[in-house]
């Protein structure tokens, strides 16, 4: 079995697979296939792929020989064009934004695999990429707010007075919202976070957070542990104490994002016009719509003394640990996949691997696929 890792386009600086999981994928009996710099933005050698044991080849060449192509983010198009039936491809997948992509690979009879299927079920925890990018994406964003707020986060006693800590609402307790929580109070800020779903109260708690709760949430035991659309009642109540804590706070951190939808817009223009001048909020949901009225993908703005930062790219901005999270997460689902001789064997009768394959034999396999492009 062959399998290569290529280089990312645009802004991406993540790498599918570092020299070390590189290594630990040679010892299943798999020979893998380099493209010339692709670890380059990660800090990652050729010399130290081919030490790995990987050989280092050219794009056009590992397309053509590759059984497996491994990415973060989904193949261009005119890669795919190069791709041969029967070729899996693996990476980041967001079905709903690349619906048709997905259906012009599935026409070709290539399978694919979505890292963003992977079900959210204990057996599937070390295969979460989700997790792992949300855990970098929550760290970060602390960082940079704490970097563009013109106060201390933690408290001080000094002979020149006592400054109190910062005060940081975050919007979502996700594997985002919860890493924000945890650097935030390691920071020293006195940390509220509001979430939809009551089964994260104790999670809050135990990191030193105070749980912001709105009474007639509605739950979903069938979404797997994701947030699910509310009734219109329930948003006006949670955009009324929202308001409240927001106007009160200098960081809001926006997580609340709800599969194969726009994200919720929790805080409105009018919101962050009686925020205080010098505030900062930082949206993560960015990319699906955000969860600020006034946030833009990609972009930082000023309104009315606010700082609005429109970021879904953090984990492009720690390449070297979000690689390797990716990678591992990458290594621990090729495990159930790949028998003795190195040979990938789809087992569709599996959990995962049924879940996580968006399309097999030109037909769409995961049903969380299907449910989202309503495909019957």
């Amino acid at each position: 079995m062959l399998i290569g890792i290529l280089s990312e386009k645009g802004d991406e600086r993540r790498v599918a697979l570092l020299p070390g999981e590189v290594a630990a994928l040679k010892k299943t009996g798999v020979e893998v296939m380099v493209e010339i710099g692709a670890g380059s933005n990660a800090f990652a050698s050729d010399d130290e792929y081919k030490t790995a044991g990987a050989s280092i080849d050219s794009r056009a060449n590992i397309i053509k020989e590759a059984a497996m192509l491994l990415t973060v983010n989904i193949l261009p198009d005119n890669d795919v064009e190069l791709c041969r039936e029967g070729q899996i491809l693996c990476s980041l997948l967001n079905p709903v934004e690349n619906a048709l992509w997905l259906e012009k690979v599935r026409e070709k009879g290539l399978t694919v695999l979505g890292l963003d299927l992977i079900p959210r079920t204990t057996r599937a925890q070390a295969m979460d990429v989700l997790s792992s990018m949300a855990t970098v994406a929550g760290y970060k964003a602390v960082l940079h707010a704490a970097s563009l707020l013109p106060r201390f986060f933690p408290m001080f006693m000094s002979a020149a007075g006592t400054i109190k800590p910062a005060r940081v609402l975050i919007l979502g307790a996700g594997v985002a919202g919860l890493q924000a929580l945890a650097i935030a109070r390691k920071l020293g800020a006195v940390v509220e976070v509001f979430d939809v779903r009551s089964a994260v109260k104790e999670e809050v708690k135990s990191l030193g957070g105070k749980f912001v709760e709105v009474e007639g949430a509605r739950e979903d035991a069938d979404s797997g542990g994701y947030a699910v659309e509310q009734t219109e009642d329930y948003k006006k109540k949670q955009q009324e104490l929202i308001q409240d804590r927001a106007k009160v706070s200098d960081v809001v951190i926006a997580t609340a994002q709800i599969p194969g939808k726009k994200a919720p817009v929790l805080l409105l223009k009018e919101t962050v016009n009686e925020m205080k001048r010098g505030s900062v909020v930082i949206d993560l949901a960015a990319s699906t719509g955000g969860n600020c009225e006034l946030t833009k993908n990609g972009e930082t703005l000023i309104h009315n003394g606010v700082t609005v930062v429109g970021n879904s790219q953090y984990p492009c901005e720690m390449p070297v640990d979000a690689s390797k999270m990716f990678g591992n997460n990458i290594l621990n689902l090729l495990k159930i996949m790949t028998d003795k001789e190195g040979n990938i064997i789809l087992n569709m009768e599996d959990e995962i691997i049924n879940g996580t394959t968006a399309v097999h034999s030109k037909e769409y396999v995961s049903c969380r696929v299907k449910q989202l492009l309503n495909i019957k």
